[in-house]
């Protein structure tokens, strides 16, 4: 191979690392945009002591959360949901998903 060749496949290379790191930027930006206006929405319809209790439970469970949260907003754009939406209504919602979940035993013989 000829130097002007290796020049060219590293124009290239180049090139195209610049452009995936581009993307991955938008997709960065367009990710936390969509997060900021769901928290901007959420902010609307929670009541401050319900968006801290949230904000508690995402430290540890954080894609439960993130579920609950799609469904809040779409239950207030619905409205389907008080609001603001009070910390005891909060409470009786994630008791109902939470007995929704599948308890797992597992029984050794």
């Amino acid at each position: 191979m000829s130097d002007d060749e290796l020049e060219q496949i590293r124009k290239r290379k180049i090139l195209s690392m610049q452009s995936r790191l581009n993307d991955e930027q938008r997709q960065a930006q367009a990710e936390q945009q969509i997060e900021s206006q769901k928290q901007a929405i959420l902010n609307k319809i929670l009541a401050p002591e319900a968006r801290q209790r949230l904000n508690n439970l995402k430290m540890v469970k954080r894609e439960f959360v993130e579920q609950i949260e799609l469904q809040l907003i779409e239950m207030a754009q619905t409205g389907k949901l008080p609001i603001p939406l009070s910390d005891t209504n909060l409470k009786s919602i994630l008791i109902q998903l939470q007995s929704r979940k599948r308890d797992i035993n597992i029984r050794r013989i």
